[in-house]
């Protein structure tokens, strides 16, 4: 053994041992360097047992650095956006220049460059496909050998090799002219159904979205229809009959664009079923129409079944974020009640979406995880918390913890908010909107309250001295429309239980306001202070009394423990175990 393999063989143990329990510890605690592993030493360089050690295992060799794409970042979106463009050339120019010789001849050049610069993005796609990690335990994978093994085991990796083979060197054989030699380059539809799907999740108009790209479909099966129509129309012969495509000999026929639109045209009749198309009159023509009804069929299927979900969806979209006023009117005319109620809730449901105000935010938000329903809220509600006067001081925190408690009200013109002499159960603050404070009669305005102010908290912290106890002090009307923020009494209490400071500063600015309105007995609270000292007070001589109990309670328990066994002692003594038997000589 080479000299220090002893301590080598010492250190190997040591590091096994421990290694399996605190690497990920080890790892938090101390920084790796770049190349992933931590330097010992007293690593000999001679030694075998280093090469075995767990520092030097191939999971936690340095791997080269190179650039990984996120799959759900914005540089793998606009690159899945610009693959796009090279798949839709595929499906609509590869057809249309099979079908059309002379749209191939005329542009031979033109097709021959854009078919190329297509078969470069197919193969920097693959190799875009090599460097684009995955998630594995909800981290992003970017270790290169991992995402070569898993492109290359996973299914779409044949498909995207047969699309990019060199089908090209048909044109050898057969002539550049036939362009139908590459139509394994379709094969990356995949990808273009990707691109729809990502961009469908990133747009603000997922419904017209979806129904652009319906009619898009309906664009290429019509195309791909119209294509074969003139081939079937070429194979039987230009002109030979009225349902064929007519010849040159037609003015204006021989002019590749007028053949396609003509066979557009009479595509789209056949596959809208519309009629007025001509009659056929052989096997191969029955067969193509007869096909396309087929195909029309199903293509209505299918548009009738996206049209019918396109517009469930907006209907689930709307109920999400609006009630829906009909069960309340439904309600009205079953007992019997004039229609000027019945105004009144269909001028504020008609607020609601004419303003686009949520009350059921929370009903929205609810699938979200709790820091992630944090943030949106914090992101939307925040700035109108900062403009209300009592927030303005708090700790970010606690509007943190108040933003998700918040809870949405919209209030109608003439609408009583609250009540006096109403029991209180939530404070509010005002978002947007103007309240006045009303008299008894319910017209006189004493005050006018803006955006930013808040109103009802007297009722709900117990503030001592307070002689209107938790009922409501004032008439609060709602001008005009009212948006404001409802905070619940429970929802309250429980962030001023987690922020004592803001509970003394709420209670701080409640006594100023009860000062001025005369309903705080300061006799009162400074009686009810006085008993809370007092209280107090006689709790620490409980506390006291029951420290000293406790204590005596331990030295009597040690007692009796001591005594018991010395008692145990005095019994082994008094008693003394039974003599053995004696052995008979011999045995």
């Amino acid at each position: 053994m080479l000299p220090g393999c002893t301590r080598c063989w010492r250190n190997y143990t040591a590091e096994s041992c421990r290694g399996t329990v605190l690497g990920a510890v080890a790892g938090l605690q101390h920084p790796l360097s770049a190349g992933g592993q931590v330097q010992d030493p007293h690593r000999h360089p001679q030694c075998r047992m280093h090469r075995l050690s767990p520092s030097a295992s191939p999971g936690s060799t340095a791997t080269p650095r190179s650039w990984t794409l996120d799959p759900s970042g914005d540089w793998y979106y606009w690159w899945i956006s610009i693959m796009a463009l090279p798949v839709f050339y595929n499906w609509i120019v590869l057809i249309c220049r099979s079908c059309f010789p002379d749209l191939q001849e005329q542009h031979m050049v033109l097709w021959l460059s854009l078919d190329y610069l297509c078969d470069v993005l197919y193969l920097l796609d693959i190799a875009v496909r090599l460097h684009t990690g995955f998630l594995e335990d909800g981290i992003l994978v970017r270790d290169r050998g991992r995402i070569r093994q898993r492109y290359l085991s996973s299914p779409s990796f044949p498909w995207d090799l047969v699309a990019v083979l060199p089908t090209d060197l048909l044109y050898l054989r057969l002539g550049p002219g036939v362009p139908a030699v590459r139509a394994n380059r379709c094969l990356r539809a995949p990808r273009l159904f990707e691109a729809f799907d990502r961009r469908e999740t990133r747009t603000a108009h997922p419904n017209a979205f979806r129904i652009a790209k319906l009619m898009l479909y309906v664009f290429i099966t019509i195309h791909w229809h119209s294509c074969l129509y003139f081939a079937l129309s070429s194979w039987l012969g230009l002109g030979t009959d009225a349902w064929v495509c007519p010849n040159a000999s037609r003015p204006g026929f021989a002019h590749p664009l007028r053949q396609y639109l003509h066979s557009f045209y009479f595509s789209t009749l056949i596959l809208a079923t519309v009629g007025d198309t001509p009659e056929p009159r052989r096997e191969e023509e029955f067969l193509f129409i007869t096909a396309g009804f087929l195909l029309a069929v199903l293509g209505f299927a299918t548009i009738t079944g996206s049209i019918s979900s396109v517009i469930s969806n907006r209907n689930a979209a709307d109920a999400a974020f609006y009630p829906d006023p009909e069960p309340v009117r439904r309600y009205l005319r079953a007992q019997g009640v004039g229609g000027r109620l019945s105004q009144r809730v269909a001028d504020w449901h008609q607020h609601l979406r004419a303003q686009q105000k949520l009350p059921a935010e929370r009903l929205v938000l609810r699938h979200l995880p709790r820091g992630l329903r944090a943030d949106v809220a914090a992101s939307v509600h925040l700035p109108a918390l900062r403009r209300v006067g009592l927030f303005q001081s708090w700790e970010h925190g606690v509007l943190q913890q108040l933003v998700l408690r918040l809870q949405p009200q919209v209030f109608g013109p003439g609408e009583f908010v609250c009540r006096r002499g109403d029991v209180g159960r939530e404070m509010y603050f005002i978002r947007e909107g103007r309240l006045a404070v009303v008299a008894e009669d319910g017209v006189t305005q004493l005050a006018i309250l803006g955006e930013g102010l808040y109103f009802g908290e007297i009722s709900l912290i117990n503030i001592k001295g307070n002689t209107s106890g938790n009922r409501r002090t004032a008439n609060i009307m709602s001008i005009g429309y009212s948006d404001l923020f409802c905070l619940s009494k429970e929802d309250l209490a429980e962030v001023l239980v987690e922020f004592p400071s803001a509970r003394a500063m709420m209670e701080a600015k409640g006594r100023e306001l009860l000062l001025r309105m005369g309903k705080l007995d300061v006799h009162a609270e400074a009686v009810a202070a006085a008993m809370a000292e007092e209280a107090e007070q006689r709790v620490q001589a409980l506390e006291t009394a029951l420290e000293g109990l406790q204590t005596r309670a331990a030295r009597l328990l040690a007692q009796l423990e001591s005594s018991a066994f010395k008692l145990a002692l005095r019994v082994e003594r008094l008693d003394p175990p039974p003599p053995k038997p004696l052995t008979p000589p011999g045995a």
